[in-house]
């Protein structure tokens, strides 16, 4: 097996109608090429392990000269886009940082005693618990550089930038064991949240609100591409780095998480079918904007960076 690296996209130029695409050294290889019959990326993860071989083959050997990619459109890489299954508090040093921003404990607790009781709180999940998840919609989907237009419903509209999971075949009830089998690759996700639209004071036995809080158009900034798994070497160890205007916001790294990538597919897939395209999101690490105070204001950049997996750029209007 040869070891050129590709990522795997959807592109347009000026002319354009969206096309699949790998991207070796910088370069966009139209993967109808090799596979005409899948129109979109979403037909290449319908059958992944056919797919793979043809694409891995295409990047030793590519045909034709390709396009820079600074001369296409980057669109979300999975299209059309599948489900987004997303696994909510799942880093600990976040669950801790939103237990004291929202002052999640006693009443005359201190910082101090909000954090160790959201600590102890983590660990006795660990060991017993579940994961805690929830359903985003397709169309929320944003590309990795289009502008997002914040919305004038809710205010506090926050940052959570996480790594996405791809999943490369139909999956039911799989174990713990066999869950990696299912993933194609990994993406970047900024899963945005307004704040305000969480809970529901009207009908507080209810809980939290995500349909209203995570689902505005373009709330999913996703991309630039997926990386295929067999060149991320372990994506429990990805440094994930978010920056408002230059300031870095979020630095973690996905070995924080509480619930690591076999648990989560595991968890979704006993209760759901996974199927080829979809993404799950695993949560995000801290620093989001409810700890420092800071939400999201017209004329904000965000850059969003996963070791690996390339950066996006989203710009607030």
């Amino acid at each position: 097996m040869s070891n050129t690296s590709f990522s795997l996209g959807t592109f347009a130029g000026e002319s354009g109608s969206p096309f699949p695409g790998i991207v070796v050294d910088g370069r966009v290889y139209n993967t109808r090429t090799v596979l005409p019959e899948a129109a979109g990326t979403r037909d290449l993860l319908a059958d992944w392990n056919a797919s793979l071989e043809a694409l891995q083959a295409l990047a030793d050997e590519p045909q034709g000269m390709g396009l820079p990619v600074g001369d296409l459109r980057v669109l979300p890489p999975v299209q059309p886009p599948g489900q987004i299954i997303a696994a909510g508090a799942n880093y600990r040093e976040h669950v801790i940082q939103i237990t004291v921003a929202h002052r999640l404990g006693k009443a005359d607790a201190t910082e101090d005693e909000l954090r160790e009781q959201a600590a102890r709180e983590i660990d006795e999940r660990r060991a017993n618990g579940e994961p805690y998840v929830w359903i985003g919609a397709p169309s929320a989907i944003n590309g990795p550089y289009d502008h997002l237009v914040l919305p004038s419903l809710g205010e506090n509209h926050d940052w959570e930038l996480e790594l996405g999971v791809i999943i490369g075949r139909e999956a039911r009830d799989v174990s713990r064991e066999e869950a990696m089998s299912v993933v194609a690759g990994y993406t970047i996700c900024n899963d945005l949240t307004t704040r305000s639209l969480v809970p529901r004071p009207d009908i507080p036995m209810m809980g939290t609100d995500w349909m209203r809080s995570k689902n505005q158009p373009g709330f999913y900034p996703t991309g630039p591409y997926v990386v295929p798994a067999r060149f991320v070497s372990d994506p429990h160890d990805l440094d994930i780095t978010l920056r408002l205007n230059g300031e870095v916001m979020q630095k973690g790294n996905t070995g924080d998480m509480i619930f690591d990538i076999p648990a989560l597919i595991s968890y979704a897939s006993h209760r759901m079918v996974l199927q080829p395209g979809d993404m799950l999101i695993t949560g995000s690490p801290q620093g989001n904007g409810s700890h420092y105070g800071r939400f999201l204001r017209p004329g904000d950049v965000m850059e969003c960076e996963i070791t690996g997996l390339g950066t996006q750029r989203t710009f607030c209007k």
